[in-house]
């Protein structure tokens, strides 16, 4: 079928404690959905990974009020190692993620009563909607930002993955990825110079150019009513030279390692991106017809955008839905189109308590 963006599936974190940081997640930011876990050699990454397969072990976690997932991502093989520098607001690749919430202010002072990190208080960004940036275990900036499609009200203050805040050098060379490729065709805001929204954050005082993207048609994807709507927020530094998030280290590394769309059509995309330039890095249909993740299956690849951040599709083949009882759902037999809710019910037996 022609090439069809579904929504943001998850936003990868590389960390140094994989149960630790699941753990973290689950309590404060409601991740507690757990798609699946696998722990096995990263074979087909080696283009990012100097070359070398590298053991690994991933958790894929989701939040019921909407939005992408986390895929939580650590080295078993090796060290993880750490940014050698600080990262500032500008610095290349994606700086920090965007976490969506119905209400900004509550979503802060329940953070505040538990004692997470807050940078910034609430304050309104350029479209005039509540947020406020906040630091993980691992000191990577989230931001916490209103907005009031959910797909089920939970517990927690906060849903899933809105988008991420990407650093590049020259937005308008990045924008032949975010809106060429990945149809993000609304420019919400173009903005030069000082923000006083991000007074507090690491370089937060510098000059910028800022560019807020948002698709303009509604997904329509099997997993599109959890996912809901996504943007992208592209920053350029007019002031200082940006470094490269990941310089001198691999994929899979502390910090924000990749973004992820559910897609259908990786035939029709693997054209599309090697005739915009940007051709796959990794594409693991050259290998297997559906590459098993366990619990899970499905086509995977990369591209690179122009700031080196690396952008992931997932084209699903096959979810769990009760792992007690074996259940799993089959998407290649199915037609296109948002599954029914009552399948959308049953990942909460998945939840972890």
């Amino acid at each position: 079928m022609a090439k069809q963006i579904n929504g943001i599936q998850q936003l990868g974190v590389g960390v140094t404690n994989i149960h630790e940081a699941f753990a973290w997640y689950r309590k404060y930011f409601g991740m507690d959905i757990k798609m699946f876990e696998e722990a096995a050699m990263a074979e087909l990454m080696l283009p990012h990974t100097e070359g070398e397969p590298r053991e690994r072990h991933a958790i894929l976690a989701l939040n019921l009020e909407g939005g992408g997932g986390f895929e939580i991502w650590q080295h078993t093989g090796k060290i993880p190692e750490p940014p050698k520098f600080e990262v500032q607001f500008g610095d290349l690749g994606i700086f920090a993620g965007k976490l969506k919430t119905t209400d900004a202010e509550k979503a802060f002072q329940q953070y505040k009563s538990w004692g997470i990190n807050l940078i910034t208080d609430v304050t309104e960004s350029p479209d005039k909607r509540k947020h406020f940036y906040v630091y993980d275990l691992y000191n990577n900036i989230w931001e916490v930002c209103e907005e009031p499609v959910r797909y089920k009200k939970q517990k927690s203050v906060n849903g899933g993955v809105y988008g991420a805040v990407i650093g590049t050098s020259n937005i308008e060379e990045s924008l032949r990825v975010y809106q060429q490729i990945l149809g993000y065709d609304q420019v919400v805001y173009d903005l030069a110079g000082q923000m006083p929204d991000w007074k507090g954050l690491p370089g937060g005082e510098g000059s910028y150019r800022r560019v807020l993207l948002k698709h303009s048609k509604k997904y329509n994807g099997a997993f599109s009513p959890v996912f809901g709507p996504s943007c992208i927020e592209l920053v350029q530094s007019l002031d200082r030279k940006p470094k490269g998030i990941f310089e001198g280290r691999l994929w899979g590394d502390p910090g924000f390692i990749h973004l992820c769309f559910d897609i259908n059509g990786m035939d029709d995309l693997r054209e599309e991106v090697r005739d915009n330039g940007f051709p796959f890095t990794v594409d693991s249909a050259l290998d297997m017809d559906t590459f098993d993740m366990g619990e899970a299956a499905g086509s995977f690849s990369y591209i690179q955008a122009p700031e080196g951040t690396l952008i992931e599709f997932v084209e699903t083949h096959k979810i769990p839905l009760v792992k007690k009882l074996g259940w799993s759902l089959d998407l290649t037999k199915r037609k296109p189109g948002p599954l029914p809710n009552w399948i959308f019910s049953l990942f909460a037996v998945m939840r972890v308590k």
